[in-house]
């Protein structure tokens, strides 16, 4: 059984975990892309993320989509949709039902992804669309994470440029993290009894207003 809710506090004594598989950076078509295709094609179930270039002002243009993740349990792709396009093979693995890709919000990522190409989204997981059945009433990939593999995973890139030239070591690790935790998540909660909250429960908390420095 898991804890509904998890504080910072509790979250920052938990080890440090990050993906120790292979990551390779894919920004064109050629042997590593082809290589990767092979290898998702032969998985029942993915990590999956995207990543795009932060805005810090509302006058900033929108990015859109930079980085599509996905990962196996020892492989993970980071694969560049800015240069590499949203190629027929990529979308065909977005659109196979018999893959299970799993990530979190995974609405807004793949309206980002349907800019670049038009593909039917088909056996995507969103993780926070179904924790609720495991008792579980937080949603964020840090505080996910946390319940339910009791690990903590570190958000220090995810403002990082991500249309940068090229990606730091640092910032293929944390996209690599992020898709594959997803996946470790969910492959949990399938060997996990459910325990579903309660309708009370999943009523959102009333905001506590503070009155004593409005003067």
């Amino acid at each position: 059984m898991f804890v509904k809710s998890v504080d910072n506090e509790d979250i920052a004594r938990l080890p440090l975990a990050a993906f120790e598989g292979s990551i390779t950076v894919i920004d064109k078509p050629g042997k590593d892309f082809e290589h990767a295709i092979r290898y998702l094609k032969t998985k029942s179930i993915l990590g999956f993320d995207t990543e795009s270039r932060p805005c810090f002002s509302a006058h900033q243009p929108h990015f859109g989509v930079a980085l599509l993740q996905l990962s196996g349990a020892e492989k993970a792709f980071l694969f560049r949709i800015k240069t590499l396009g949203m190629q027929k093979k990529l979308c065909r693995i977005l659109s196979d039902a018999n893959i299970l890709k799993i990530g979190a919000a995974v609405a807004d990522d793949i309206r980002g992804l349907q800019h670049y190409a038009k593909f039917e989204a088909r056996g995507f997981v969103d993780l926070q669309k179904i924790v609720w059945e495991w008792g579980i009433k937080d949603k964020s990939v840090k505080k996910m994470s946390a319940i339910i593999l009791g690990m903590r995973i570190s958000k220090s890139q995810q403002l990082s440029n991500w249309e940068a030239e090229s990606l730091s070591e640092s910032q293929q690790k944390y996209a690599a993290t992020d898709a594959w935790v997803c996946r470790e998540m969910y492959k949990c909660l399938q060997v996990t009894e459910k325990n579903p909250l309660t309708p009370e429960e999943m009523a959102p908390q009333p905001v506590e207003h503070n009155t004593e420095n409005n003067g």
